[in-house]
C-alpha cells in the first residue's frame, strides 16, 4: 500500500478526519484530541496511530507528554494529488458554465400555463 494509499485510508474514519482538522489549528495532546469525543483515551490513541502509520500526524516528546501535529508535507502532497482532480472538474464546470450560457434566456420569453384550457 502506498503512502498515498494509507493516507486515504486514515482519512476515511471521520473520527481520524475531525482529529486532523482540529490538529491543523495547532498541536494537541491525547487528552486535548478526546475532550470532543465520547470516546476513550486508548480509542483515540489507536486512531492517531492509524494517522501516525499513515505519515499524516508526528509527535514530539515534551517532558511526559506527547503533542501531536500534522505534517505538513504530506498533507501537501494528498493536496497535490487532489489539485489534478480539481483542475479536471474546474474545466468540466467552465465548459458547462458555457452551455448554460448558450441556453435561450427563460425568463424572457412568455410561458403557457398547463393548467389554463386552450381556447381554439
Amino acid at each position: 500500500m502506498t503512502i498515498l494509499d494509507q493516507s486515504f485510508a486514515a482519512l476515511a474514519d471521520p473520527t481520524r478526519r475531525a482529529i486532523i482538522a482540529r490538529l491543523a489549528e495547532g498541536e494537541a495532546t491525547v487528552q486535548d484530541l478526546a475532550r470532543p469525543f465520547s470516546i476513550s483515551q486508548p480509542a483515540i490513541s489507536r486512531h492517531l496511530k492509524v494517522l501516525e502509520e499513515a505519515g499524516l500526524i508526528e509527535a514530539r516528546i515534551e517532558g511526559t507528554a506527547r503533542p501531536r501535529r500534522l505534517k505538513p508535507d504530506a498533507v501537501e502532497a494528498l493536496w497535490d494529488w487532489l489539485g489534478q482532480y480539481r483542475a479536471l472538474w474546474e474545466k468540466q464546470f467552465q465548459r458547462l458554465d458555457a452551455l448554460l450560457d448558450n441556453l435561450p434566456d427563460e425568463t424572457t420569453q412568455p410561458h403557457s400555463d398547463p393548467t389554463e384550457e386552450s381556447t381554439s
